[in-house]
């Protein structure tokens, strides 16, 4: 692939790809992406989407990978072969929906199994060239590399997607990504954007219900809105440090995990496991509100994507403690603006792998902290 003959070609069909800090599966999408340079193109196209959920052992591969572990690196050699075929099987899935439509190249994000920026580094497993090999397409992958070696977080980089696709001029909004980790992009009237990790998203509830209901998510969060919030608790979670950082900052399991919880929970050993639950869902929105009502106070809508937005429950607290905060935002699904919120991120990694294809960059340094703009991502041609 050449950068020239991309030039020449922009509005082309891209496949992105995305397995999140859930660890539940991947989504993707198959899109025609426009010509950023045509004002008088249609816009994105969405042609297929697919999921393909874990298997009960790649996400215990997964998991394991979440801290030290021994003989780390065959495991991980092993979780990004496997990772490959379940991401090339989400390709077949899609082509199959789309009927033999010629895909450009495929934006994979992978599995992150380390986010360390402050120590230079960040890792999302997957074995790129095995996928290129599998599907006959060329892939890009490893997009947070770029930013964190430009003294970025690499996280988010969602952003400057949702500022190009749901931004409005004169109009502040908010775009709310609840998956294991929760982030925010500000679309603010005046056109600047922030963005960053709030904190947990659904990565505690999740962890909770499957130790006491063994089930791998609250459906609705209908146990939690049966529980009572913990006051204390609550508010030994907000003690947190990272919650008082200020942007540009980002999380993940290296923080927020099981075992940092355990230790919130000691003084709580005979508290009701329900009323625990309702307490971490408190929390995801706490931590939301309190970041939407600090930095965007204007905003007119809270667009909510990933698998939070299927938490009625975690939407209504988010939305009541929005109100409590003298923020008169409206929260909704992403739905309203016509895209599924199980959607969009699969749909951010189409749209910069459609960046790296036209040597344009993909981050916002205002929101990563890097030292300016960068292309990213790698190549590995079919």
């Amino acid at each position: 692939m050449s950068a020239q003959r991309d030039k020449d070609n922009p509005a082309q069909i891209y496949i992105g790809m995305m397995s999140g800090t859930s660890l539940d599966g991947v989504d993707g999408v198959m899109v025609r992406l426009p010509d950023p340079a045509d004002e008088a193109d249609a816009g994105m196209q969405i042609m297929a989407t697919a999921y393909i959920p874990f298997d009960a052992g790649l996400r215990q591969q997964a998991m394991r990978l979440q801290q030290a572990s021994e003989n780390e690196l065959h495991h991980e050699a092993m979780l990004a072969n496997d990772l490959a075929r379940t991401y090339a099987a989400c390709v077949t899935k899609l082509q199959a929906a789309a009927e033999g439509q010629t895909v450009h190249a495929i934006g994979a994000h992978g599995q992150t199994i380390r986010h360390r920026p402050e120590l230079g580094y960040t890792r999302q497993t997957i074995n790129p060239s095995l996928l290129a090999e599998l599907t006959g397409i060329d892939v890009i992958a490893d997009f947070r590399s770029r930013d964190v070696a430009a003294g970025g977080q690499g996280a988010p980089l969602v952003p400057a997607f949702h500022r190009a696709v749901f931004g409005r001029a004169g109009i502040s909004s908010v775009v709310a990504n609840i998956g294991g980790i929760s982030n925010i992009s500000v679309l603010a009237a005046d056109g600047s954007t922030l963005g960053f990790d709030t904190g947990p998203g659904n990565v505690l509830m999740d962890a909770w219900v499957l130790q006491h209901q063994g089930k791998t998510y609250d459906a609705n969060g209908d146990w939690a809105a049966q529980g009572t919030v913990i006051a204390n608790l609550l508010s030994g979670l907000m003690d947190e440090t990272y919650l008082q950082m200020s942007p540009p900052k980002s999380t993940g399991r290296d923080l927020f995990h099981p075992a940092w919880l355990q230790g919130k929970l000691q003084g709580f050993e005979t508290a009701r496991p329900v009323d625990v639950q309702a307490t971490l869902c408190e929390f995801t929105a706490l931590t939301l509100s309190n970041d939407i009502a600090r930095h965007a106070a204007d905003a007119a809508h809270v667009y909510v994507c990933g698998g939070g937005a299927f938490n009625r429950q975690l939407m209504q607290r988010l939305q009541a403690l929005l109100a409590a905060q003298s923020c008169a935002a409206i929260v909704s699904s992403t739905d309203v603006l016509g895209v599924a919120p199980e959607q969009v991120e699969a749909l951010a990694f189409a749209w910069l792998a459609q960046r790296f294809c036209l040597r344009l960059p993909g981050n916002l340094p205002d929101v990563t902290g890097a030292a300016g703009g960068r292309i990213l991502g790698a190549l590995y041609p079919a």
